[in-house]
């Protein structure tokens, strides 16, 4: 019989291995920046609106990775009381 804490790790490997793999491309820009970054520029816009995109979904996803640093952590910390 297989140790139960190895399942555990086992299935979270997995859960975590279909959520990187299943990903969906996002366009994160608001209307309102993508009317100011098309009209302000005189040049190609699409490089521009790209870049902004990828600041955008850099900034959400730092908040998401710093509360899931401190969860680990404090999950295994109770663990080892």
């Amino acid at each position: 019989m297989m140790n139960r804490n190895y399942i555990y790790y086992l299935t979270g490997v997995v859960v975590v291995m279909a959520l990187l793999l299943s990903v969906i491309p996002a366009e994160a820009q608001c209307a309102m920046c993508r009317a100011s970054v098309e009209s302000s520029s005189g040049g190609p816009t699409d490089t521009i609106a790209n870049g902004l995109n990828k600041g955008i979904l850099y900034l959400m996803a730092v908040p998401y990775v710093l509360i899931g640093c401190v969860g680990f952590f404090w999950y295994r910390y109770s663990k080892k009381k």
